[in-house]
């Protein structure tokens, strides 16, 4: 096995064309949630940790399984091509250029890690006059610290996590920020109620709910609840009607809005050599500097055609990391997924799932079956019949379980209960943490119980740094009851009243119901 890392992976400069970071970033799925699944933080690391922090995480996971004689630093890999007896092997021949020198070897089995974020997306050509402006022009991946901006009016173009970080980093030095965007978005905090992480709310028990509970009372429960913070609609954050609904973590945005550091705006009509024209008429003069917080995208240069072509469509990729079309499956592409959750503790579970694909030990359909279910689809699409879903965010425990289902890694919560009832509630009440899915199955780790029940400890550990008698403890059963108790017992209405024996009632109520109720009843 051989693991190839680029040059300079940490260096500021990024004219070896890797992506990177702004010194400020803070992650946004807390540590518990993101961690690998046999290797918890260490309980003094901050629940969402700076990029140093994260960093170090990673060399201590690479030291502890002594994982740093795999890795082949400062490498391009230049080219991943069929060995000629590809049909029988399933091997690749792969090329590689290291200090100049170049080097072929032949591999069993490839797995491409480069993810979603390769290539800075600027569409300039999207911006009419964008040509003529004068100032500073710029993508996110070139921002690193608001040195420079003092007393310059940015226009911050895009309102994704970057978008509003970089935008409330600029507010405390420049003079005026400008966050432009099309649709609007949700913008949750870090803490939930009670100030625990939010991302330790998403629970078994919430994912229940929200596969019983109909899609119109879900998203009611939703902006109720984003609403209930701050009004979105106030703070010029609504999303516009009939886009995609999204959310961005972001703590001080709403407050910067409110102390008018930064200022919303439409999205962006035409440029002059100082202006900005909106959507909605205004203008806004004397602008310095331009920054394109809109996104990356993902390539594959290594791969040969017509492999290459048919990975960018993710609608070919089985579950999101086979290629449909190979015959023999000995090439995965881990980490191309937009997750509603920790994407390292997705990758980690698409890796176990993919190596144990190679060994044999799992199988995926043919690849004639996965070719003919794709290319069907795809027209479909065409034609209007169903909706292109795979650029949507996945929901996180979904499809954790569903890889995990076919790792044999999946915990079995009827059997826990019965087996072990306190692990068990942890497991269904709890957060669903990676740990999870090393309980049971290939790759069972020892310490996945003690994990679990240690969580909240390794959690509340970074808080404790100044001891209060009688402190709040983190939430507990009867918590969890609270606040899930009203959607289950409706949730349980909802089943019984989709039971044979309500039939005959239903249908004789039916005419009666208002007609919002109806579409309610009916999801």
């Amino acid at each position: 096995m051989r693991t190839w890392s680029p040059p300079a992976l940490r260096e500021e400069s990024s004219k070896d064309g890797m992506t990177r970071v702004y010194r400020s970033l803070i992650t946004n799925v807390c540590k518990e949630m993101s961690c690998y699944s046999d290797f918890p933080f260490r309980e003094d690391y901050p629940n969402f940790m700076s990029q140093e922090k994260f960093w170090n995480y990673l060399q201590e996971f690479a030291e502890h399984f002594d994982l740093l004689k795999y890795i082949q630093f400062k490498t391009t890999v230049c080219s991943v091509t069929k060995h000629p007896d590809f049909s029988n092997t399933g091997q690749w021949d792969v090329v590689t250029e290291t200090e100049g020198k170049q080097e072929r070897a032949t591999f069993d089995a490839v797995m491409v890690c480069t993810g979603h974020f390769l290539n800075p997306r600027l569409p300039l050509e999207s911006f009419s006059g964008i040509h003529k402006f004068k100032g500073q022009i710029l993508h996110s991946q070139e921002y690193k610290t608001p040195e420079g901006f003092q007393g310059k009016r940015v226009l911050v173009i895009g309102l994704g996590n970057t978008g509003g970080d970089v935008a409330v980093e600029l507010s405390r030095t420049a003079a005026e920020v400008l966050l432009s965007t099309r649709t609007g978005t949700w913008v949750r905090s870090r803490s939930s109620h009670g100030g625990y992480p939010i991302n330790m709310m998403d629970t078994r028990y919430y994912n229940f709910i929200r596969q019983v509970l109909p899609s119109c009372v879900l998203n009611w429960i939703e902006e109720r609840q984003m609403n209930k913070q701050f009004n979105h609609e106030n703070y010029g954050l609504s999303i516009v009607k009939g886009k995609k609904p999204k959310a961005i973590v972001n703590d001080e945005l709403p407050t910067c809005i409110l102390c008018g550091t930064v200022t919303m705006k439409t999205s962006v009509l035409e440029f002059t050599e100082t202006s900005a024209i909106f959507e909605d008429g205004t203008v806004e003069e004397n602008i310095d500097s331009v920054i394109f917080t809109t996104g990356y995208t993902f390539a594959f240069p290594f791969l040969e055609e017509p492999l290459r072509s048919l990975c960018m469509n993710k609608m070919f990729l089985y579950k999101l990391v086979f290629p449909s079309s190979l015959e023999r499956a000995t090439l995965a592409i881990i980490g191309l997924i937009s997750l509603k959750g920790s994407i390292l503790a997705a990758t980690e579970l698409q890796a176990r799932w993919a190596t144990r694909v190679f060994k044999g030990l799992c199988k995926i359909p043919p690849s004639q079956k996965l070719m003919a279910e794709a290319t069907e689809k795809e027209q479909l699409i065409k034609r209007g019949v169903i909706k292109n879903t795979c650029e949507d965010k996945l929901d996180y425990i979904p499809y954790m379980d569903e890889l995990a289902a076919r790792v044999g890694a999946k915990p079995n919560i009827p059997i826990l209960f019965l087996k072990d009832p306190r692990l068990a509630w942890e497991v269904f009440f709890g957060p669903c943490t990676p740990y999870q899915y090393r309980l049971t199955g290939p790759g069972m780790w020892d310490g996945a119980r003690s994990a679990i029940l240690t969580q909240w400890d390794r959690t509340m550990k970074p808080l404790k740094t100044r001891t209060v008698p009688d402190a709040s403890k983190p939430p507990s059963r009867l918590r969890y009851l609270k606040t899930w108790g009203a959607p289950v017992l409706l949730a349980s209405l909802l089943l019984i009243c989709k039971s044979p024996f309500l039939k005959l009632l239903q249908d004789r109520l039916w005419d009666r119901i208002p007609s919002y109720l109806a579409c309610i009843w009916q999801g």
